[in-house]
């Protein structure tokens, strides 16, 4: 192990089943136009979004191909789009959304979306919706491969 570590043996990919692989996003906060209210039309507002994407594994190797996985970057550009789009009633339809942009991608296989708006209710860190879509195909073995994270701030 202590010459694994020192980089004296070479990287060697092991062959195994091609399973799948989560990606998330934490704590993105963007401004958006959201809420029911009429003094929520006025300005747009803070919301916080947590994505967990669950997507298949490519059946070929990586070769360190950022175009065989799901990528987060595209991912943050779509959800920032999204924001941008214009007004939205719902915290619930931004998360609908957001699933939507993720499973579009068809490796994707469950997508995990929190969004919150931390600046609503002044005793509360934040207040909102958590939604978990998945493909109708995905096995009983992609669902719990990895269960959900905690919830975090």
């Amino acid at each position: 192990m202590e010459r694994i570590l020192a980089g004296q043996i070479p990287y060697q990919r092991v062959e195994a089943q091609p399973g799948v692989y989560r990606i998330f996003i934490r704590d993105l906060v963007l401004s958006c136009s959201i809420g029911v209210y009429d003094w929520e039309k006025l300005a747009p507002q803070r919301v916080r979004i947590n994505v967990d994407v669950t997507a298949r594994e490519p059946g070929a190797a990586l070769a360190d191909d950022i175009g065989k996985v799901v990528s987060y970057d595209d991912v943050v550009k779509g959800i920032k789009s999204i924001a941008l789009e214009g007004h939205i009633n719902l915290v619930e339809t931004l998360a609908e959304r957001v699933a939507s942009l993720c499973l579009a991608d068809p490796r994707v296989v469950i997508v995990r979306v929190r969004v919150e708006k931390p600046d609503v209710i002044v005793e509360a860190g934040g207040v909102g919706v958590e939604i978990e879509r998945r493909r109708p195909d995905a096995s009983a073995a992609e669902a719990s491969a990895f269960p959900p994270l905690p919830s975090g701030s």
